[in-house]
């Protein structure tokens, strides 16, 4: 930058530090690049829905994108300047306080806000004090209600496309494909990044919020319901079971298609062409996806040895009609809506699945993308460590001025990357480099404010969500990652963070399964329940309580792993 005279150097300067401090108040480092939206303000964040799909560090090209889909999904403007998602120590968080407040404020009692939130980010300690935002009820009213409107009618106009967006995706993906790879100059791929890419991307984050929202407000009540009726673990059962003949639900395909591969129905290269975009990292934009690996489909192959997937699933659909036919029994003037209800929810749970598969695509062209400017630019790998604003200014201008924080980036990215994952629960302000240096650091939840010593915890069970109905006694093997999974021996009951699609061919092998992370709609509960493995999820401390080689009972239908 030039500058005419010494003033104008002067107020550049002073305008420079100011927008630093403005940053380091907001949680942003600039020198480093590390985001800690837990110094913004009071709050209780959760990565209880978030933590399955992003269980990495993101870099910062990864969080801007990220920042794009909080754009596209919030759509509602609410009082003061609060986050709804959150960036600690490179780690996505939901700001719980946030949507505690709204329900609070317009009138729901606790009772119903605890049972809200138990819903949507899991359980809480008993003694855990959730912060409130103070706004008014007149505030929230009159910042929400004029802009629900607008709000409903995008939604319904983004569920009438989204069967064929999903279908479409692969194909025009393909073609993006071929048109990054076609690119010659920086210039032609930041305008491919504007004019084409950016707003399918944008497009793709509606579809993909909308499509999940469909199948949650359509599954919870329908549980509810059943809980009532038939009790937890067959209400379970009856939400198992949603393929059918024609459509599998995409979180299970992977693993029926390596069933297909072993038995010669599927070719090694049409496997990788379906799903070699879906692997324990697929969000993370600078770790390679399984199409990139030579080596990827051998090593799943190896997991489903001696494995009839078909007969699971045959199995789980039996155990469905059974309790069908209890049901209708019990109450056969309410079978007909049940059946019509439980057809609806399993079509929108495919139509959840499939944008969610389809969007983990698209998070690969954006590899691919950022992989081109990389190798355009002459930065490499080093355009994962900008933004993407960032990285479009350096494709037209050639050079910016963040090119020289790319190491500090780097090296905090690194730093962070090699401390644990942090708690699901984090209460107030948090410093993930103290807490990993804490020697009786808790992983499940993190407490700022001060509070009375805690009592030692005596009940020998542990508790979750219930996840997959079905009772199992077996040896625990807690696994902290998946590159972990060949210690796992045939029927062990694993016990992990959370799970997500990489984690799908391992489940045939085990007896059940148990995580700190997740929630009735997690990936852990879902694709157990297709395959009729017992499963509690959101346990919060079943790493810490549980040990490899501990005999345990695991209770699927209650959320309840008792030890023996």
């Amino acid at each position: 930058m030039k500058f005419n005279d010494k003033e104008t150097k002067k107020t550049a300067v002073v305008n420079e530090a100011t927008r630093q401090i403005k940053q380091l108040q907001a949680g942003y480092n600039p020198a480093t690049g590390v985001f800690n939206d837990s110094l913004r303000g009071n709050y209780l964040w959760t990565n209880s829905n978030l933590g399955e799909a992003f269980p990495d560090v993101m870099t910062p090209l990864t969080w801007s994108l990220i920042q794009i889909y909080g754009e596209e999904v919030n759509p509602l403007t609410l009082p003061g300047n609060h986050p709804m998602f959150g960036n600690i120590g490179g780690r996505l968080y939901m700001n719980m306080s946030l949507f505690n407040s709204m329900v609070r404020t317009l009138g729901f009692s606790q009772a119903r806000v605890n049972k809200e939130s138990e819903e949507f980010f899991g359980h809480l300690p008993h003694d855990v004090d959730i912060p409130i935002v103070p706004f008014s009820r007149w505030q929230l009213i009159r910042t929400v209600v004029p802009s629900l409107p607008n709000i409903m009618r995008q939604r319904r106009k983004t569920l009438a496309k989204l069967p064929t967006f999903t279908a479409q995706s692969p194909v025009k993906l393909d073609q993006f494909k071929q048109q990054i790879s076609a690119t010659t100059s920086s210039l032609e791929l930041a305008s491919l990044w504007r004019e084409t890419l950016e707003p399918y991307f944008r497009e793709a984050c509606r579809m993909l919020k909308d499509g999940t929202t469909r199948y949650e407000n359509a599954y919870r009540p329908l549980r509810r319901k059943l809980q009532e009726q038939i009790g937890e673990a067959d209400s379970i059962t009856l939400l198992s079971g949603v393929s059918n003949d024609n459509q599998q639900l995409s979180s299970l395909q992977p693993v029926v298609g390596l069933w297909k591969v072993a038995n010669g129905k599927l070719s090694r290269e049409e496997y990788i062409r379906q799903f070699g975009h879906r692997g324990p990292h697929e969000m993370e934009l600078l770790i390679p996806r399984p199409a990139e690996d030579p080596t990827w489909l051998d090593e799943q192959l190896a997991n489903l040895e001696n494995t009839d997937v078909p007969a699971l699933l045959a199995a789980q659909e039996t155990k469905k009609d059974i309790t069908f036919n209890d049901y209708t029994q019990r109450f056969p003037k309410d079978a007909a809506k049940l059946q019509e209800k439980l057809t609806e929810t399993a079509v929108y749970a495919r139509g959840r699945e499939s944008i969610r598969s389809e969007f983990t695509r698209i998070m690969y062209l954006m590899r691919q993308f950022a992989l081109r400017a990389g190798k355009l630019s002459g930065l490499d790998n080093d355009v994962f460590f900008l933004s993407i604003e960032e990285l479009t200014n350096l494709l037209v201008e050639k050079t910016i001025p963040t090119i020289s924080e790319i190491p500090a980036r780097r090296e905090a990215y690194e730093t962070l990357s090699g401390l644990p994952p942090y708690p699901a629960i984090i209460n107030g302000r948090f410093d993930p480099i103290a807490w990993a240096e804490d020697p009786n650091h808790r992983s499940d939840i993190f407490e700022a404010h001060p509070k009375p010593a805690s009592q030692p915890i005596t009940d020998k069970n542990v508790s979750g969500f219930p996840g997959s109905s079905g009772v199992v006694e077996g040896v625990v093997r807690v696994l902290h990652s998946l590159e972990e999974s060949a210690q796992l021996q045939p029927g062990e009951i694993l016990v992990t963070v959370t799970t997500n699609i990489g984690w799908t061919p391992v489940f045939p092998r085990v007896s059940a399964v148990v995580t700190d992370v997740g929630a009735p709609l997690s990936h852990a509960a879902i694709v157990a329940r297709e395959l009729g493995i017992p499963a509690v999820v959101g346990c919060g401390d079943a790493t810490m309580r549980l040990k490899t080689g501990t005999r345990v009972r695991v209770d699927g239908g209650q959320g309840i792993i008792t030890l023996l």
